[in-house]
C-alpha cells in the first residue's frame, strides 16, 4: 500500500495525524503459510450504471481476476461471497431496513448476479451472506479453520463496507487479513483511502496486487516441485 503516513504533511493537522499513527501503529503482520483468496460481492449492481449501487469499480475487478489467476496457479482455495435476501427482506434485519439499495439483492434480482468475467469454477466455494462481513452468520470461519488456513487475501467491494467488516472479522477470528489494495473498490476515493489506511494501521496488512501475486507465484512454484 502507498503509505500516506510517510507523505509530507500539508498542514499541522496532517503532520499530527502522521506522527500519531506512526507512533501507535507502525507494524506489519506479513504473510502466513497457508492462504485462501476471497472475492467479496463482485456482483452486477456495482457495475450497472442504471443501479444506484454503481461504483465504477471495474479496475478493482480486473485486479481481483489477476489475483485469482495467480491463486488458481498456486492451488489455494478461492471463495466468493454474494448477498441474498428472502423476498420479504426479513433475514436482512436492520441492515436491510437502513440500506435501501439492498433490495437489489433479494433472491432472483438480476443485480445480484456475478459481474462479467467472474463466474466461479465448480470447485470453488460460494458463500451467501446477509450482512457486511463475510464471517457474520456464515460458515466461513469454520471452513477456513478446517482447511488449516492462516491467511485471508481479501478483494472486493466496497472498501468502506463489506471489505472493512470482513477484514476486521478476519482479524477477530484469528486469520491474517491481507487486503489487496488495487483489487478493492468503493463509490468514492475518500472512504476508499481512509478505510485502507485504517485497516492497514490496526487490523491487517494492505498490500499491492504485485506484492501478492509475487508471493502467490512463489507458493505455486513450491506446489509444482
Amino acid at each position: 500500500m502507498t503509505d500516506s503516513r510517510n507523505d509530507e504533511p500539508d498542514d499541522d493537522h496532517a503532520e499530527s495525524l502522521a506522527q500519531s499513527y506512526r507512533r501507535a501503529y507502525d507494524n506489519r503482520i506479513g504473510f502466513g503459510r497457508k492462504p485462501a483468496l476471497i472475492l467479496v460481492d463482485f456482483v452486477r449492481a456495482y457495475f450497472d450504471r442504471d443501479c444506484e449501487l454503481y461504483a465504477d469499480v471495474q479496475p478493482a475487478l480486473d485486479a481481483a481476476l489477476r489475483v485469482r489467476a495467480a491463486a488458481r496457479e498456486a492451488q489455494i482455495p478461492v471463495i466468493y461471497t454474494n448477498v441474498v435476501f428472502h423476498e420479504s427482506g426479513m433475514n436482512g434485519g436492520r441492515f436491510f431496513q437502513k440500506a435501501l439499495p439492498l433490495r437489489h439483492f433479494v433472491a432472483g434480482n438480476p443485480m445480484g448476479a456475478w459481474a462479467d468475467g467472474l463466474e466461479p469454477a465448480a470447485s470453488e466455494l460460494v458463500i451467501s451472506k446477509q450482512y457486511a462481513s463475510a464471517f457474520f452468520a456464515t460458515s466461513l470461519s469454520s471452513t477456513l479453520t478446517a482447511m488449516g488456513i492462516d491467511t485471508l487475501l481479501i478483494t472486493g467491494v466496497t472498501t468502506s463496507g463489506c471489505i472493512r467488516a470482513t477484514c476486521v472479522d478476519s482479524c477477530q477470528h484469528g486469520f491474517i487479513p491481507i487486503v489487496v489494495e488495487e483489487a478493492c473498490g468503493d463509490r468514492h476515493p475518500a472512504p476508499h483511502a481512509s478505510n485502507l489506511f485504517d485497516m492497514d494501521a490496526k487490523y491487517g496488512d494492505v498490500c499491492s496486487e504485485h506484492e501478492v501475486v509475487v508471493w502467490l507465484s512463489g507458493l505455486g512454484q513450491s506446489v509444482r516441485r
